[in-house]
């Protein structure tokens, strides 16, 4: 069984539709063993998430708590059919990292070859890393493009446990093909629970039994691998800053 030490999709109050703090969700992320936590709050287009200064103010974030090493970063939301993203360059580059996702709140999408095209402008942006929620059925996608796309330029896709469970239902056919794709590439994963109350952290039954069921090698599970996770997220990061 895989045993996953970081979790790096968790939001907190911040978000405007999740309930615990950051120190909530990192004491939980203690007691269930996890070294690592990754705070990927919405940004200003969701409706209820914060201004652009919440993720500017990355000075006043601590860097670990109670022996957990705490990760700065954003889900980003695509925001129109150029694959625009609501947070602007100079604040992304403050980030720990970036996860990109559609939400219906914020972008209705359009045909599976459009949201397609938007992914692709959007995973173009160097300042995006991680790509949330991809299963979801209600932006059809063309896995095997935009799959060997995010791993040309190494940058990985996520395989969101709430996605089975709560507010994507069907995504299942969709993250199993997602994986698929991820393997025949070549290409490295993480598994996040997008908890929104901090009891969800930790919490990936369902994603690691898809996961089991293609056989999808460990080795290739960034957040299973204590250097392999620090690594990317170091690169990411530096990366950001020759942009």
């Amino acid at each position: 069984m895989y045993s996953i030490i970081g979790d790096l999709h968790v939001h907190t109050v911040a978000s405007g539709h999740a309930y615990s703090t950051v120190l909530e969700n990192a004491n939980v992320a203690k007691k269930k063993g996890l070294i690592a936590l990754g705070v990927a709050d919405h940004g200003p287009s969701m409706p209820g998430g914060p201004p652009s200064i919440y993720f500017e103010a990355r000075g006043h974030f601590p860097w670990e708590i109670e022996g957990v090493r705490v990760f700065f970063g954003a889900e980003v939301d695509i925001i129109d059919e150029n694959g625009n993203l609501d947070l602007p360059p100079h604040v992304l580059k403050k980030l720990d990292y970036a996860i990109v996702s559609f939400h219906p709140q914020v972008y209705s999408g359009g045909s599976r070859e459009e949201n397609t095209r938007i992914l692709l402008q959007a995973l173009s942006n160097p300042l995006v890393d991680i790509v949330a929620h991809a299963g979801n059925p209600r932006y059809p996608l063309d896995y095997r493009v935009v799959v060997k796309e995010a791993v040309s330029q190494g940058k990985i896709f996520e395989i969101n446990n709430s996605s089975f469970s709560v507010s994507r239902k069907g995504s299942s056919d969709n993250c199993r093909i997602i994986a698929q794709e991820i393997m025949r590439c070549g290409g490295e994963l993480v598994v996040s629970s997008d908890a929104h109350f901090c009891h969800e952290i930790g919490e990936y039954s369902h994603a690691l039994d898809l996961l089991s069921q293609v056989k999808f090698p460990s080795e290739r599970i960034l957040n299973l691998h204590k250097e392999k996770m620090f690594r990317f997220l170091e690169n990411r990061k530096e990366n950001k800053w020759r942009c």
